[in-house]
């Protein structure tokens, strides 16, 4: 029973980390940061439509065209989810990535994972010396 309260409390501690973590300006910084892909992207599809240009075939011409849409169509999605970051400030996967680690860490706990995690590595250390 008194496992399971420290548990819960350990957890709202946890949430209520994250909580000040979103709020403080943290997410839509990274927000801004959608433009770097969405511009790789666009880059991409341009030198696929510019090599279009050249190609005489219609069915390479399709598949082009193909692959421009969901250059394009990714390159919305991604830049559509940065704006909503930046304009609410809401941490989307920070929970989910953070929940995964949590799991992560208790398996590695249970299966014994971490003491030769931290033997190997304490070996390699001593190699490098």
């Amino acid at each position: 029973m008194r496992g399971l309260q420290t548990k819960e409390k350990e957890e709202s501690k946890e949430k209520e980390i994250i909580k000040r973590r979103c709020h403080m300006g943290t997410p839509r910084l990274i927000g801004l940061f959608a433009i770097l892909p969405v511009t790789g992207l666009l880059t991409i599809s341009f030198f696929v439509l510019f090599t279009l240009r050249t190609i005489k075939e219609n069915a390479l011409k399709v598949f082009g065209y193909v692959i421009v849409a969901l250059l394009w169509t990714a390159a919305l999605l991604t830049f559509l989810s940065g704006i909503y970051t930046v304009s609410t400030g809401k941490c989307l996967m920070k929970p989910m990535m953070h929940q995964m680690m949590k799991m992560r860490t208790q398996e590695m706990m249970q299966s014994g994972e971490p003491s030769s995690m931290m033997q190997k590595h304490a070996g390699d250390s001593m190699m490098k010396r």
